[in-house]
């Protein structure tokens, strides 16, 4: 039995593990959920590296993500073998990736997330439930009471009440389960006449999501997996708003949706230590291998590592033919097709500089994504339902095009960090890429 807490967090992402250790340092009892075995998110489960604000080192972050992000890079410099001018650096970037100044493995962060909620558990005042996820809600009038979940290893389900329930799942079940008012999708440009809004609601035109996947390179060996199911189609996939195949190393620039190419290059011999991660002068995204980099083996000592280790979350693997919210098996299952086709296309018919075709010494790491197939455990997830709010955040809030770049809107009751684009990747509704200036 678990006793009835103050609090009840449902959803175990970065959020819901934030907000459980605030709940706990103001000595509230909590019990924090999760639908698969590793609490953290996009960090960990969805082996998403952190993209973040050009000034993040400086500011624009609480207390709690800065204690995080150093945990991590206390981490590599405990228990890895880096180089010392590497391990010197306090702005350490274990991947060496462009993306983020703190590219890092999914496992790491598990390890620094549930190091920062050991004591709280072993205080009493948290109980970690992983593998359950929220089936049904209990209801008075506007008030969530209870919430059931269902126990993923085997079928059981348990009621737990509480104080307070907070949503912090991907997708907010509980707004759908409490039959809270909310949206999918695009609101219409009437809702809150947003430039960007389309003429009509279209509660099914969502973001695409992605499902994510490590790789290692060693040459000479062939890794090379079995043939997708659904490989053929993929293969010839081609959108409308696409310079080519999908499966290609040439995409739209987000920004100016102009065709651009971009490389990849397993194992560059170049210095990671002279990388920069500063997308506010170089977006960094034109070579692949360097991009989304979470292990660098040039930051250790000679013979560490035989190989970087690098994160596939490209345009080549967004999906977006079915909705995620709405169809969640189907679109997952696609999704996941589309992933392993990008992953035997780079084995098998990508092109390479030397005028060959094929990388087969690409090698899917299950041991860093914690799957037995390498992709992630979860899909990232870039949009949820959103609940129809007492007050709504709109681009005339944000967008930098609406306030001027030194505009801004205060809101006494806010709790938001901004600094960060207005970035809608492709969606189900056939719109491409959506990638302006905020405030």
């Amino acid at each position: 039995m678990i006793p009835e807490p103050d609090i009840l967090v449902v959803g175990g992402g970065l959020g819901g593990v934030a907000a459980a250790l605030a709940a706990c340092r103001a000595g509230r009892s909590v019990v924090l959920t999760e639908e698969t075995d590793w609490i953290g998110g996009q960090l960990t489960s969805q082996a998403v590296p952190p993209d973040e604000h050009p000034w993040v080192e400086q500011f624009g972050t609480t207390a709690t993500y800065r204690r995080l992000r150093e945990g991590i890079r206390q981490y590599y410099r405990q228990w890895y073998p880096l180089r010392a001018e590497a391990a010197a650096l306090t702005d350490l970037n274990p991947g060496a990736g462009r993306v983020s100044k703190l590219c890092h493995e999914p496992r790491v962060a598990l390890a620094v997330l549930e190091g920062m909620l050991a004591p709280h558990r072993a205080a009493g005042r948290l109980t970690v439930l992983t593998e359950h996820r929220p089936v049904a809600a209990e209801t008075d009038n506007d008030v969530v009471r209870a919430v059931t979940l269902e126990d993923l290893r085997d079928g059981t389900r348990r009621t737990v009440p509480a104080r307070y329930v907070l949503d912090a799942t991907e997708t907010g079940e509980l707004l759908h389960l409490a039959g809270v008012e909310h949206v999918n999708g695009a609101e219409s440009r009437a809702e809150f006449d947003e430039p960007h809004a389309p003429d009509q609601a279209q509660p099914g035109n969502q973001q695409g999501i992605t499902v994510c996947f490590a790789l290692s390179h060693h040459e000479g060996e062939d890794h090379t997996i079995d043939r997708p199911a659904d490989y053929d189609f993929w293969r010839d996939y081609k959108p409308d708003f696409w310079p080519g195949p999908l499966l290609g190393f040439e995409a739209p620039d987000p920004r100016t949706l102009e065709p651009v190419p971009r490389t990849f290059e397993p194992n560059p011999d170049l210095d990671p230590l002279a990388v920069s991660a500063d997308q506010s002068a170089d977006a960094g995204d034109k070579e692949l291998w360097g991009f989304r980099r979470i292990l660098a083996r040039k930051l250790h000592t000679d013979g560490a590592f035989d190989s970087d280790i690098t994160l596939v979350n490209w345009p080549l693997n967004d999906y977006w033919l079915k909705p995620y919210i709405g169809q969640e098996a189907e679109a997952l299952r696609e999704a996941r097709q589309l992933s392993l086709s990008v992953l035997y296309w780079l084995q098998t018919e990508a092109p390479r500089t030397d005028g060959g075709t094929g990388f087969p010494g690409l090698r899917p790491r299950p041991d860093v994504t914690g799957t037995a197939d390498g992709l992630a455990k979860a899909a990232y997830v870039r949009e949820s339902r959103r609940i129809k709010a007492v007050t709504t955040v709109t681009e005339h809030d944000v967008s930098i095009d609406l306030l001027g770049p030194y505009g801004r809107t205060r809101h006494r009751d806010s709790v938001g960090v901004g600094n960060y684009r207005i970035d809608l990747h492709p969606s189900t509704g056939g719109d491409g890429y959506v990638d302006i200036g905020s405030v």
